[in-house]
């Protein structure tokens, strides 16, 4: 699941001025928890786009997963 998020989801989220970072995901509880940076971080359809990276993994690997997904802003913001 790591590297699906990392070399699939995580480019195209970029592309879009995002950024993703994995960081756990329990095969037991099918969950996945995420980190939302940049624009992510502030962004108003994060919910939309779970719901995008979680058919990507349905679509991927046939699992239904929750994700909770964390909205951090970037370190150089507090500055």
């Amino acid at each position: 699941m790591e590297d699906f998020i990392n070399n699939i989801i995580a480019p195209r989220i970029q592309a879009d001025g995002g950024w993703v970072e994995f960081v756990s995901y329990s095969a037991s509880r099918q969950h996945l928890t995420l980190i939302f940076r940049a624009e992510c971080s502030k962004c108003i359809a994060l919910a939309r786009c779970c719901d995008w990276i979680r058919a990507q993994i349905k679509q991927q690997f046939d699992l239904i997963v929750t994700i909770s997904a964390v909205p951090q802003k970037p370190f150089f913001w507090d500055r």
